[in-house]
């Protein structure tokens, strides 16, 4: 048998298939470590693809390591700069505010947070200082508001006083975002701190006695403010209800902030300068020296009072108008009159009754005017309410109807349109004390509003103070004789206006000046709303006040 003759190329190389196995050696490989497996070499193709693959790659670093450091190289640079140094907000304190004597009223709190909240007095004063809201971040934590700004009382209307100036801290961080250093680029500036005239201890003790009765009887609210009559400062402002500042600081408090809102009693008021009342016989001094300066009477001139008047109705005979005093007072002068609050005696001072001149709507209108009604008193911390002081213009324009007579003679008591803010009547009583000077009042220590003169002779001034000292001292028929005290000597003048339908309720006021030897300083309550029988109004306020005063601040009384 012939044997076939194996041919190899020239390339010589031994495929596979030519590979012979001993197959008895074969149980001894170490499949393990691939002994005895056939295997096949990586063919030109695949190491051809691999390279193209690699160079690829390659050139696509290379493309985007230029892109990165030579097209926009600058750009990142500065962005790496950036969130290397971050800037962080250094938070200006606002300034303090201090009363009369140094008690701080608004301070700052230490060590809280990334900015030191406002610490305001509470209670009392709550629509003097006013509120302010605070900076904000967003949910990412970026300050989106960077400022403490004022939003009521004193904090808004001085706010740029108050307002101090952020500062600027550049921090540097490492690559794991842990601070490496800081520098202060632009120092923080605190506010001006303020001082006021308000008196603290004072403050206290006319909130407390106005919350007291007005939970006590109940009356809506109140209001008080004493001030000096020669320069206008404010020594107490405050009302009944109030909001508490810090509740609206912080904003936390939902419930109470939604108790104020909902509240018919409106604590948001500051009733003292935007709240309007009907005054009452508060303005009795006003159309006092207005008859007597345009002589519709004078010290002598008396008038019955039988407890009212009757004006004959032309169109029903029988039917009579009767204007009605509070009670018979016998025959009454100017003096008397204010001690006793004659209704009487103004009804025909004021429009006229019987053969007497009045002094008509008119004059009286401008005798009001001239003290002051119907317009701001120019007060800084607040916006005021004007007033109003009706006219038959006013009359006409508005309902369409004349004028009568029983509107004068209403007017002239305080009672139909005329409204009034606690304010105005206690500048009012003020011009009184200090002989026709009407000031600005002022609760900054130092700054001097405006002031406006009002005119009338010393004379007239003497017989007006002479009835608000009766109204005091005379303690049997007295109107405001539960301001006689041990303490210090006062003049005043109360009111009681009816308002509310079916004349159900009744403003309470009373106002008036001490010492009386040297007035010094002017105050005016009001209680507001009460029911009409009740018989305890704000003398009693002012009497408790003067009591604490007593105490605490008898600088207030002396006689120089």
């Amino acid at each position: 048998m012939r044997r076939g003759k194996i041919t190899r190329r020239a390339d010589f190389e031994i495929e596979p298939d030519e590979v012979l196995l001993d197959a008895s050696n074969l149980p001894h490989f170490d499949k393990d470590q691939f002994q005895g497996r056939i295997v096949a070499p990586i063919g030109k193709r695949s190491l051809v693809v691999f390279g193209i693959g690699f160079l690829l790659v390659l050139l696509i670093l290379i493309g985007e390591a230029f892109h990165l450091q030579v097209s926009t190289g600058a750009e990142l640079q500065a962005r790496s700069e950036n969130n290397r140094l971050e800037q962080s907000i250094i938070f200006a304190e606002r300034g303090v505010v201090v009363d009369r004597n140094g008690e701080v009223l608004i301070g700052n709190s230490q060590g809280e947070g990334s900015f030191a909240k406002r610490i305001y007095a509470s209670p009392g004063f709550g629509h003097l200082l006013g509120y302010v809201s605070y900076p904000k971040k967003d949910k990412a934590g970026y300050w989106y508001s960077t400022e403490i700004e004022g939003v009521s009382g004193l904090e808004a209307v001085f706010d740029e006083r108050l307002e101090g100036e952020n500062g600027l801290v550049l921090i540097e961080t490492n690559a794991l975002g842990e601070e490496s250093s800081s520098e202060t680029v632009l120092k923080p500036f605190a506010g001006e701190n303020l001082e006021l005239t308000i008196d603290a201890k004072v403050q206290e003790s006319l909130f407390t006695h106005i919350k007291d009765l007005a939970d006590q009887i109940p009356f809506q609210g109140g209001s008080g403010i004493i001030m000096d009559i020669e320069t206008g400062e404010i020594i107490a402002l405050t009302n009944y209800p109030e909001y508490n500042p810090n509740v609206l600081a912080d904003g936390e408090d939902r419930d109470t902030i939604v108790s104020y809102q909902n509240d018919s009693r409106k604590p948001y008021l500051n009733r003292a300068v935007a709240g309007l009342f009907t005054p009452g016989s508060v303005v009795k001094p006003i159309v006092a020296i207005a008859a007597l300066e345009e002589k519709i009477v004078g010290i002598n001139n008396t008038f019955l009072s039988t407890g009212q008047i009757s004006i004959p109705n032309p169109y029903f005979p029988d039917q009579p108008t009767i204007f009605r005093d509070w009670k018979a007072h016998g025959y009454v002068n100017v003096v008397r009159a204010l001690a006793v609050s004659s209704n009487v005696f103004f009804y025909i001072v004021g429009g006229g009754y019987e053969g007497q001149e009045g002094l008509g709507i008119d004059t009286l209108a401008k005798w009001m005017r001239n003290f002051g009604l119907g317009e701001p008193t120019g007060i800084q911390f607040a916006s005021e309410e004007s007033g109003f002081v009706p006219t038959p213009e006013w009359k006409e324009e508005a309902y369409g109807e004349d004028w009568r007579i029983g509107d004068t003679y209403y007017t002239a008591i305080g009672q139909y349109a005329v409204q009034v803010t606690p304010l105005q009547m206690v500048r009012t009583v003020a011009a009184i004390a200090n002989g026709g000077k009407l000031l600005t009042p002022t609760i900054i220590a130092g700054d001097a509003g405006p002031k406006k003169r009002v005119t009338f002779s010393k004379e007239t001034q003497e017989i007006v103070i002479s009835g608000m000292k009766e109204a005091v001292n005379n303690i049997e028929v007295g109107s405001a004789r539960g301001l006689k005290n041990s303490h210090v000597s006062v003049a005043g003048k109360t009111g009681t206006a009816q308002v509310g339908s079916g004349n159900k309720f009744h403003n309470a006021w009373v106002e008036g000046f001490f010492p009386v030897e040297n007035p010094k300083y002017a105050f005016a309550v009001v209680m507001d709303r009460g029911p009409s029988s009740n018989l305890i109004g704000a003398v009693a306020v002012m009497r408790n006040v003067i009591e604490d005063m007593a105490v605490s601040s008898p600088q207030y009384f002396t006689v120089d």
